[in-house]
């Protein structure tokens, strides 16, 4: 496989969670090389400026449901540009299978008979459970994971996740977009068969220099605890940390902060 972006051609790929460090070599010659980069708002600067010169930039992102450009209109994006004989990354954070609109681009690029290729990007909640140092499954706690959103397309009613019996003990559920009204979504999943004293983690801006952490329980989730957007929650007892992990944790990002401002400085 060419690892450059070819003329004609559509790469729907991830750029992982916002560190550039957790980019794949994929994505990285992809950003080299793309005619026309697409990138979600979630895509760091930092991962844009790795894109060569002559690369046209067009964020496609729709943030605090305030879109700036409709589904469609990147569709058109999208087709104009291969049809017109230039490469195209539609880049978006994460990976572009989880929780994104890759379904409904990958039916308009089949409609169209645009060759396409998706390229995996290192989900959220495997970077903020790396940073976390805990397992999302263990052997002795969760042989589980749930992978939920709270946001939905327009029309669909439910406001939150739910499903019959409430979530196993041996389960972990990691819940993306999960809004701003974290008490009411708290209590909306005990509502619905969840232990009030199950762990849980918000994790805001994850893996960036301003990330910011909360550990409490799901009945201590209080909105005004959790940090800016985006924020990802991880839920259950297989991401229980010591407390010594939590303050190597938070020294190692005030580290990597304080480097990234000299670094910064010249």
């Amino acid at each position: 496989m060419n690892a450059a972006a070819q003329p004609g051609n559509v790469y729907l790929a991830g750029a992982g969670p916002g560190d550039p460090n957790l980019l794949t070599l994929r994505v990285l010659r992809l950003l080299e090389t793309a005619d026309l980069i697409l990138p979600d708002d979630l895509v760091s600067a930092e991962i844009l400026a790795l894109a060569h010169p002559g690369a046209e930039i067009i964020p496609v992102g729709k943030r605090c449901g305030q879109p700036r450009i409709t589904q469609a209109e990147i569709h058109v994006l999208m087709l104009e540009a291969a049809q017109a004989g230039r490469s195209v990354l539609r880049l978006k954070s994460g990976d572009p299978l989880i929780f994104g609109r890759a379904g409904e681009e990958m039916a308009a690029l089949r409609a169209a008979r645009i060759p396409f290729e998706v390229v995996p990007g290192i989900t959220t909640a495997f970077a903020a459970a790396a940073r976390l140092k805990t397992p999302l499954t263990d052997r002795s706690a969760a042989s589980k994971l749930i992978l939920a959103t709270a946001h939905h397309a327009a029309g669909k009613s439910e406001p939150t996740p739910k499903w019959a019996g409430g979530l196993a003990d041996d389960a972990t559920l990691v819940i993306y977009m999960p809004g701003r009204k974290f008490r009411v979504l708290a209590e909306d999943l005990i509502a619905s068969g969840i232990v009030p004293d199950t762990p849980c983690v918000a994790i805001s801006n994850a893996t960036a220099p301003e990330e910011h952490i909360h550990r409490t329980t799901l009945a201590g989730l209080d909105d005004a605890d959790v940090g800016p957007a985006p924020v990802i929650l991880l839920i259950g007892h297989a991401i229980q940390l010591p407390a010594s992990d939590d303050r190597e944790l938070k020294d190692v990002l005030s580290l990597e902060s304080a480097a990234n401002c000299s670094g910064s400085a010249g």
